[in-house]
């Protein structure tokens, strides 16, 4: 892993932990194939912090880790350094892909009636056998002098010290392994994975075996949004069309409550001087439709309510509005909609769009990085039809709709 090229970010909150209490000396539920305590594989990221913030007290330190100038590349990792383990979520689907808990001295795990890890429990060889079952041997790393024990949807790694690798000859151990002197290594890594796919999940490659759950036959989870520039929305999983015009009432109809609904602010920021940096904003009578959950404002004219504009967020991290959408899969051809078989996606870099519509002058907007946005500026580019707000590793975050 490019630990080093993380961007590293720490949500710090004030410490409410009590006096007396050991560090890390929660319990969380393992669930073998399916999760830890209150985080489960295919969640989103967005629900996965939610989790953390109704725990403020348990969830008090969190780094979340992504890729900057790669988001694509490399997982999004929330990561809980007190209790030992974090979540690896998929960069494209933004879904719970791998639990991994690296230093089970910090974290105790419920399973059935038993405990084990924590400072008190050691997660042997021995008390994994004996609580888990028999299974077959299991792969043992010379490179790495680990030994992997897998069983569905969860796996165990064991350092085996340099003096004993004879016991591991041939790949395979004899189990429960003991050493000569009566030790039994203990576990230095628990992956949890889902093992639907009946794939062997561990530390080092194994990692990248873990893919997230496929999702429910009719699950809305960024379904995709198809874009006809200048009429409409498709939604392909529930076949509603929102056309520019409708009203309010259409918008409810087709796609059920709003989850927020807030007056357009009118930000004078975009054209104030150096010497005067305050924003200074006023309301209009325009009126948007939030759909977090779909990732996805709708802009109302505050005279006629009719729609005149759609907002859809990538939700990248780095990005001033992480984690406040879910991400919108929007597909959108290209000007030439017959001819184009190129299409635009929250994947497609800004040079790839220039490509595809062809080059449209300079940023005609530049946001300031400030002191409610430390991730810095991002450009605004303007086309027939669309903007596009990228961000300065030539992502895009957000793309505007409206007829010229």
């Amino acid at each position: 892993m490019l630990h080093h090229h993380y961007n590293h970010h720490q949500l710090q909150r004030p410490r409410r932990r009590c006096e007396g209490t050991a560090m890390g000396a929660i319990v969380l539920d393992l669930r073998p194939g399916n999760g830890i305590g209150p985080f489960s594989l295919g969640m989103p990221i967005c629900e996965a912090f939610a989790q953390i913030e109704q725990q403020p007290s348990i969830y008090d330190v969190v780094h979340v880790k992504f890729f900057d100038e790669e988001p694509l590349k490399l997982d999004i990792v929330i990561s809980f350094p007190d209790h030992g383990f974090h979540l690896r979520f998929d960069p494209w689907s933004q879904r719970l892909r791998l639990i991994e808990i690296f230093d089970v001295k910090r974290l105790q795990m419920r399973y059935a009636t038993s405990l084990i890890g924590g400072p008190s429990n050691l997660a042997t060889f021995v008390a994994v056998y004996d609580l888990f079952g028999p299974t077959f041997p299991g792969i043992y790393d010379k490179d790495r002098g680990l030994y992997t024990l897998f069983y569905p949807g969860l796996s165990f790694a064991f350092p085996i010290p340099s003096q004993y690798t004879d016991c591991c000859h041939d790949r395979e151990a004899e189990l429960p392994l003991e050493f000569p002197d009566g030790t039994t290594p203990v576990t230095c890594r628990v992956s949890i994975y889902d093992g639907s796919a009946d794939k062997k999940v561990g530390v080092g490659s194994l990692m990248h075996k873990a893919s997230v759950p496929p999702l429910l036959p009719g699950n809305l989870y960024m379904e995709e949004v198809h874009v006809k520039l200048g009429e409409e929305l498709y939604f392909s999983v529930g076949g509603q069309h929102i056309l520019f015009g409708a009203s309010p009432q259409d918008v409810w109809t087709e796609l059920g409550r709003p989850c927020g609904i807030h007056q357009k602010q009118v930000d004078q920021m975009v054209i104030h001087s150096a010497s005067d940096p305050r924003p200074r904003t006023t309301i209009c009578g325009d009126y948007f439709y939030n759909y977090f959950t779909r990732g996805l404002d709708i802009l109302f004219d505050g005279q006629t309510h009719r729609i005149k504009k759609f907002v859809l967020h990538t939700n990248y991290p780095g990005h001033a509005d992480f984690n406040s959408y879910i991400k919108c899969n929007f597909v959108i051809q290209g000007s030439d909609l017959d001819n184009s078989k190129q299409s635009i996606t929250p994947s497609t870099k800004w040079d790839q769009v220039k490509e595809i519509l062809g080059d449209c002058g300079r940023a005609a907007i530049q946001t300031q990085g400030s002191t409610s946005n430390p991730f810095g500026s991002t450009f605004v580019y303007g086309y027939q039809n669309i903007a596009f707000e990228v961000m300065k590793n030539g992502y895009i975050a957000t793309v505007t709709l409206f007829q010229s």
